[in-house]
């Protein structure tokens, strides 16, 4: 019988192809940010934003972060519930374009099946613009209002949501044509969404953390004329494909 030797020679070792670590600030392409990314495990988040890797720390505070994000999704996921053809996600990978595959704190999405203009791939990725990106920053000079800005807007992201929590404001944009603009409340003080019919907004009350006014005025939305209108429009496009 003949042992095989589980020693590697020396020489095989040093044959190996060593990944480099993943760094803030590389400029890197698509396919080498998730080699790098997926050989750094230790990483929980981290961007390519135009090319450029952004590793965010982790927020100092449950205020700056976690709790604003938390109460963000409550709003869209209570959407998402009464919308048959809407899916949603929490920090999903986005592959948009060669040179950026961002991570936002939360998106909803129209089903593809449904007419919506993006896709979940073999890979278990999102491919393509969600119609609405939501993320939570400290203040108007983060990058998600800069550089990440400019990315939506040019792949065609429809809405975009961000939260200035050092700032306590909430500012949210639609596209229209190749820019973005802002979408001034009603006179009531609600945002109303274009994308998503029904999809009501009291920035606010979602500000002050009055959560149980966010989602009284979003059961309204949801029970408007034109969110049953959408929710049928949503029906039909199966049947149309």
């Amino acid at each position: 019988m003949t042992l095989t030797n589980p020693i590697v020679p020396a020489a095989a070792a040093a044959t190996r192809v060593r990944v480099p670590p993943l760094q803030g600030g590389d400029r890197l392409t698509r396919d080498e940010f998730e080699r790098r990314y997926r050989a750094t495990p230790h990483v929980k988040k981290a961007e390519l934003i135009e090319g450029v890797v952004h590793m965010p720390p982790p927020p100092v505070s449950h205020d700056d972060h976690s709790g604003p994000h938390l109460r963000l999704c409550t709003w869209l996921g209570n959407y998402l519930a009464v919308t048959p053809g809407v899916d949603g996600g929490d920090n999903p990978t986005l592959l948009l374009d060669l040179d950026n595959e961002p991570q936002p704190d939360a998106i909803l999405r129209i089903l593809e099946t449904h007419g919506g203009q993006s896709r979940v791939n073999a890979d278990g990725y999102i491919e393509g613009p969600p119609e609405l990106v939501a993320e939570v920053a400290a203040t108007s000079a983060s990058y998600d209002l800069h550089a990440k800005l400019n990315v939506y807007r040019r792949t065609g992201v429809r809405e975009y949501v961000v939260w200035r929590t050092f700032d306590r404001e909430i500012d949210y944009y639609v596209l229209r044509g190749s820019q973005y603009e802002r979408l001034a409340p009603n006179p009531d003080g609600i945002h109303r969404s274009e994308a998503f019919p029904g999809l009501w907004l009291d920035a606010a009350a979602l500000v002050r953390r009055d959560i149980a006014r966010v989602l009284a005025v979003g059961l309204e939305g949801a029970n408007s004329a034109e969110h049953r209108a959408f929710v049928d429009r949503l029906a039909s496009k199966p049947a149309l494909r």
